[in-house]
């Protein structure tokens, strides 16, 4: 494909990296990214990857704008309160970059629509806040063959990660079970320092851009740790577990199961 004079300007600073160049730019432009949940993590994440120009951004999300999101969801305004937010955050991105194609998934993300949702991209951003759906999310990804860019946010804490399988460890390898329902707070009940998933989410972008560009050291089979609290950044490695139900040498788990059950708690 030929950049217009537009897309020669706008991507400027892409173009004239070595690691990128052109042919990066084109890779981008071509590149179909899902994020699931356009709220603290899928913020930064939207915004940053319709900027770098992916072609494609599709976005899972049922909920409306709460003025509570404010402090920390930065794709919304007051003026969107009770506005969608798939409705809210396609405004922001289209007013940033007319280049690129918007898809909007107003949906609840189970396991009826999962397979059928998630099939047509290339990457995967799980922004979701709650346990039943990282598990859907994880299994589809793996049954798929996608690439699944985890991110969790928590207090002042968060992770991220790269999931693919193959190649490296997925969800179930390294939370083989839920925890016990009421074990672990929401950010509704436990709350969040406003900014910390903005630290998440370019994280995560920056793991899709190196994915579509297959440059740099992924986070596969790494799992970076940050306290904001502490100002640090810590990495663990991880490992596939021959025993992963999923993934593993003799998996149980052949197709999506209700993840709701499994969990023991409401999805959302």
């Amino acid at each position: 494909m030929e950049f217009t004079e537009d897309q020669i300007y706008r991507y400027a600073r892409h173009i004239i990296l070595p690691e990128v160049g052109g042919e990066g730019q084109r890779k981008i432009l071509n590149a179909k990214v899902l994020l699931l949940g356009a709220g603290g993590l899928g913020s930064p994440v939207a915004l940053y990857l319709a900027a770098a120009g992916v072609g494609t951004i599709g976005i899972v999300d049922f909920d409306v704008v709460d003025r509570s999101n404010l402090q920390r969801q930065i794709l919304h305004t007051t003026n969107d309160i009770d506005k969608p937010k798939i409705e809210s955050a396609k405004e922001k991105l289209a007013a940033m970059n007319p280049d690129i194609n918007i898809i909007l998934h107003n949906t609840r993300l189970d396991s009826s629509n999962a397979i059928e949702i998630i099939k047509d991209y290339d990457i995967i951003v799980d922004g979701c806040d709650n346990f039943p759906t990282r598990y859907l999310v994880n299994d589809t990804c793996v049954l798929l063959g996608k690439t699944n860019i985890h991110g969790s946010i928590f207090r002042f804490e968060g992770q991220v990660t790269v999931f693919k399988t193959p190649d490296g460890p997925c969800y179930r390898c390294l939370y083989p079970e839920p925890p016990p329902p009421g074990m672990v707070p929401s950010c509704q009940e436990a709350g969040v320092l406003g900014v910390l998933p903005g630290v998440i989410g370019t994280l995560q972008a920056v793991e899709v851009i190196k994915v579509i560009l297959g440059k740099g050291d992924l986070l596969l089979g790494k799992l970076l740790l940050y306290d904001a609290l502490k100002a640090d950044f810590r990495k663990l490695n991880l490992r596939r577990d021959p025993k992963c139900p999923i993934c593993g040498e003799n998996p149980t788990v052949t197709e999506l199961i209700d993840y709701v059950e499994f969990c023991g708690v409401p999805g959302s």
